[in-house]
């Protein structure tokens, strides 16, 4: 571990947690009706939608009015993006003539972006028109990522409301998300990237001198190259900000006009953990209560730091393939050093590995480097950040909705050590919530555990690995994490455009979100529907370091007993032989 990594990795964190602070007050006064300048400004548009949608604002839903809204929205928004890719006309802001999009990758995507998973079996750039990528790809990314938040503001309700029967109203917390979080943030980044050179036009492309001339098989000499462009910067700038992570060109963020700068590089990275970070800080004011957003925050550090530095490590450690061939590829002042296999050089080995963790620690899924060409261990961090359930920062909004499942099963098992009735912030933890809780964890484990089993004993599945042996299984077993996770980022080496990973693929995306989302508004529903517990000597503080540990103990514990005997056939099992040369 070299000085400058932990320079850029206390850089990275500090400046984080400075910017998430004053952003999640400002969102809890937005979803408490009370940001003053914010709803003087915008309030009027705001208001002039409700009226055009015929919405209530102070229409109190249930939630299972709630969750039914969710869905409709969401199956609405999968069926609108289906379309635009399978009608995908010359006409139609397509200056590239794409034609349309086969049925199973129109149906992958189209799950994919509203779900916010944002997996691409396609190459933007030589698959989507304009049209597709700005009225399809760039708008999911907005409501999918608003959808998340209102979730978790409605859970939030039912931990703080006295039995009430409602959890709120998800037009209204959709509205709100959108209009004064993820617009604005998103425009000002858009503002800043197109700065840095990311590109935003709605030509098809233009064209280059190479500075190396060559012939091509006819014997004619090449002079110029063909680069693809169009309006990258408003979809690049709201894939960051709402954990979507889907790249507008192939390469997502290592492709220079995505990601063009160091400074480019640094504030995408800053980008992805923002929201999901203040969130936090949002949770701590909206139940009266700070030190309990700190004490979520803490826990998801506690878990995301140790595993950012061993992936820098992991990097930076000599290949013994090289050593073997006698290369030197230890750090040292005149090289990096270390694995740059994948990577691109302007960002090297420490940024692509703060990357890598933090896009999997969110549900973001954009990468700048390619997972594939990690060193085994490198590669295990980032998968077992997804197979945590995408808990640890996660989604906007899913994340930190994620979590609080983890903090009652955490207090449930704290009850069940001391012989009392597990209560949280004032209400009991009974056994509804905890068969909810259940099927957040189990489901999504399951859909990746049985999808890549099911993938390792098919044709269609094993064929598609870029690998055999280890390395391929972690490519399989890697793809059914992102997809079941949402978080939606590629290992690379496994061509997931066939039939058969599309719609497996397509299946654990809607395990991993919709069949969370409707259990944890049940349980968002049944707390506050609930009478408050007054504290007593005997009720556990959920804000104090043990707490933390213990909270941080449920989540390793139940991810290494879920997937160790995966990763031990892939990652483990590969850094083991390659150890052994």
């Amino acid at each position: 571990m070299t000085a400058h990594a932990l320079v850029e990795v206390v850089l990275y964190l500090g400046l984080l947690l400075m910017l998430a602070a004053p952003l999640g007050a400002y969102m809890a006064r937005i979803y408490e009706g009370q940001a003053r300048l914010a709803q003087k400004l915008a309030g009027p548009v705001e208001r002039l939608l409700y009226r055009l949608a015929r919405i209530r604002e102070d229409d109190d839903m249930g939630w299972q009015r709630y969750a039914l809204a969710v869905l409709s929205f969401s199956f609405a928004g999968t069926l609108v993006v289906y379309a635009l890719q399978r009608l995908q006309l010359p006409w139609a802001l397509n200056p590239a003539h794409l034609p349309p999009v086969s049925p199973e990758v129109s149906l992958n995507t189209a799950v994919s972006f509203a779900s916010n998973t944002n997996w691409q079996a396609y190459g933007g750039e030589t698959t989507m028109s304009h049209l597709t990528q700005v009225l399809g790809l760039t708008v999911q990314n907005f409501v999918s990522a608003a959808t998340g938040m209102a979730v978790l503001v409605a859970l939030v309700r039912g931990i703080t409301r006295k039995q009430s029967q409602g959890v709120g109203n998800f037009w209204v917390d959709l509205t709100r998300s959108l209009l004064y979080v993820l617009l604005p943030l998103s425009f000002v980044l858009a503002l800043f990237l197109v700065s840095q050179g990311v590109v935003q036009t709605f030509a098809a492309s233009t064209t280059a001198r190479v500075v190396s001339p060559w012939q091509d098989s006819a014997g004619a000499k090449i002079v110029e190259q063909v680069v693809a462009i169009g309006p990258a910067a408003s979809q690049i700038a709201i894939k960051q900000l709402g954990t979507n992570g889907g790249g507008f060109f192939n390469a997502n963020a290592a492709h220079p006009f995505e990601n063009p700068t160091p400074l480019s590089n640094f504030v995408q990275m800053l980008s992805i953990l923002l929201i999901p970070a203040a969130l936090c800080f949002t949770f701590g004011r909206m139940v009266k209560d700070r030190r309990q957003g700190a004490a979520l925050l803490a826990a998801m550090l506690l878990v995301l730091v140790p595993l950012m530095l061993g992936a820098i490590a992991a990097e930076q450690a000599s290949n013994p393939a090289l050593n073997d061939l006698g290369l030197d590829s230890a750090s040292s002042a005149l090289q990096s050093g270390g694995n740059l296999e994948g990577k691109e050089v302007r960002f090297g080995i420490v940024d692509s590995a703060i990357w890598a963790t933090a896009t999997t620690a969110a549900s973001n899924g954009s990468v700048n480097a390619m997972h594939d060409s990690f060193m085994p261990l490198g590669g295990l961090i980032p998968m077992w950040l997804m197979q945590l359930g995408e808990i640890v920062f996660g989604g906007v909004g899913s994340g930190l909705y994620g979590m609080l499942v983890y903090v009652l099963i955490s207090v449930f098992i704290a009850g069940l050590m001391v012989g009392r009735t597990p209560e949280y912030l004032g209400k009991k933890v009974e056994s509804f919530e905890m068969k909810m809780a259940s099927l957040v964890v189990l489901l999504p484990a399951a859909a990746v555990l049985l999808g890549t089993a099911l993938a390792c004993g098919v044709p269609a599945g094993t064929s598609a690995a870029g690998n055999p042996g280890p390395h391929g299984f972690s490519e399989i077993l890697y793809a059914f994490s992102s997809g079941a996770n949402n978080n939606g980022s590629a290992f690379g080496g496994l061509t997931a455009s066939g039939r058969f990973y599309a719609l497996a693929i397509s299946v654990a995306m809607l395990i991993g979100r919709y069949w969370v989302i409707v259990p944890v508004l049940a349980i968002a529903g049944s707390l506050a529907s609930k009478k408050p517990v007054p504290a007593s000597a005997g009720t556990m503080p959920t804000h104090t370091p043990l707490f933390v540990a213990l909270l941080v103990g449920t989540i390793v514990l139940v991810g290494a007993l879920t997937f160790a005997p995966a990763l031990v056939l892939g990652p483990i099992v590969e850094h083991l032989q390659l150890q052994a040369r």
